[in-house]
């Protein structure tokens, strides 16, 4: 009997030993960290990581599983640093609110990541929504659903009357006077409690609206909207706790004041002026353009009926204004990662992104390494992901065409690996 015990587990090392591998024939490979095109290459992958990428076309035993993608030009799996996975636009999100409960923000949700995925970007970063984000993050991780690694900031953080009050456009019997823990915050030990609060909750960044926005009820979409000491409350808050803060900016005044307190990252910037985008070139802050959702917005308000009033006249103000902040701030050097706002506009279409990026004088291959490899050290897992890489987590894609020579190729994602799984081929 103890032979054969011996005899059996002698067997399963062996197996283990042998276990299978993934073999990714890729006709072209970008390397994003070199910005150049590779062809003919081997990706080997095993289990959820990349081990290998030899030169030419190549196979491994007989147990082991061969992908051809040798017309295909193959990147790292893509990032997209501004997304809201909770939502989607429609006419009705404004009376959405009233009617659904968290359940069915979860249901609705489910679609979208799927979508996102199936779009190519293995991985995003949730900027606000109710909450119902950070359970679909652990429901994906869990592999309970198919969805992409999500970043989430659980619900955005902002004063009173301030663009993600949650409460604002309601008769004022059903407004009340949210708090920190619905992410309303009034003076810096609000602030603290608020980044505390959402650390509780599983938050892995802390969102902050520095400035008023396009798509809420709130009357202006460029104001500053914090006090200095109450966004230095919450950076400070969120760098005891290692985590970053990203903040909603559109007008000049409220960017100065987030990068001055260490702000990560700006988002959307549409009102930039020269002398910010000095500041966070020399700061180091992130840019996340979003140019996709203010071009969006403002075509959705040429819609009669599709944006109450006060929110049809900000997006069409504001919204197509981000293309040339963001061609702007890319001349100045300011170091930027991909970001969409996705929610604003169909989910899925997040490559448009792209297009308007490409438009304004950014290089096609630039763009890509913006979605990849920036966005992995804007979130700071740079070890693990944005490039394909040994050791790296098997984020890979599959795109027909060579986007290096024509973006729009982008649109269309053929084969999707996440975590070594293939999710779409």
């Amino acid at each position: 009997m103890k032979k054969i015990v011996l005899s059996t587990l002698a067997f399963l090392i062996a197996f283990a030993s042998l276990a299978q591998k993934t073999y990714i024939q890729a006709g072209k490979l970008i390397d994003v960290r070199e910005m150049k095109v590779l062809t003919e290459q081997t990706i080997i992958v095993e289990e959820d990581k990349i081990v290998e990428i030899r030169s030419g076309y190549h196979s491994g035993e007989n147990e082991d599983q061969v992908i051809d993608l040798k017309t295909k030009t193959v990147m790292p799996g893509l990032m997209d640093m501004h997304v809201h996975i909770e939502g989607q636009t429609s006419p009705t999100r404004y009376v959405d609110g009233f009617r659904d409960n968290e359940a069915d923000v979860a249901y609705k949700a489910l679609p979208y990541a799927k979508i996102t995925l199936m779009a190519g970007f293995t991985t995003v970063r949730d900027l606000g929504g109710s909450g119902v984000n950070i359970a679909l993050r652990n429901a994906i991780n869990n592999g309970l659903v198919v969805g992409p690694r999500i970043y989430t900031a659980g619900k955005s953080i902002a004063p009173t009357g301030g663009h993600a009050d949650p409460t604002n456009g309601v008769k004022r019997e059903l407004m009340g006077d949210p708090g920190p823990d619905q992410g309303v915050i009034n003076g810096p030990y609000d602030a603290r409690k608020a980044v505390r609060q959402a650390v509780k909750y599983g938050s892995d960044v802390i969102k902050i609206t520095a400035t008023g926005g396009v798509l809420s009820v709130a009357r202006d979409g460029s104001a500053p909207q914090f006090q200095q000491d109450e966004i230095d409350a919450v950076v400070e808050t969120a760098k005891d706790f290692g985590i970053h803060v990203a903040a909603h900016a559109h007008g000049d005044e409220g960017m100065q004041r987030a990068i001055k307190a260490g702000i990560h990252s700006i988002e959307h910037g549409t009102m930039m002026e020269e002398e910010t985008m000095d500041m966070m070139r020399e700061a180091g802050t992130w840019y996340v353009p979003t140019v996709t959702a203010g071009m969006s917005a403002a075509e959705y308000a040429k819609i009669p009926g599709y944006y109450p009033p006060i929110v049809r006249d900000k997006a069409m103000r504001i919204g197509a204004q981000i293309q040339e902040t963001f061609g702007k701030a890319y001349k100045k050097g300011v170091k930027i990662a991909f970001g969409t706002d996705a929610g604003v506009f169909p989910h899925g279409e997040n490559y448009r992104e792209f297009q308007y990026m490409t438009e304004v004088g950014m290089h096609n291959l630039e763009a890509i390494q913006s979605a990849t490899l920036n966005g992995a050290l804007l979130l700071g897992i740079e070890d693990k992901l944005g490039t394909i890489e040994p050791g790296k987590l098997a984020d890979i894609i599959a795109v027909d065409g060579d986007p290096s020579e024509n973006i729009e190729v982008m649109k269309e994602v053929v084969f999707v690996m996440k975590d070594g799984k293939i999710v779409k081929k």
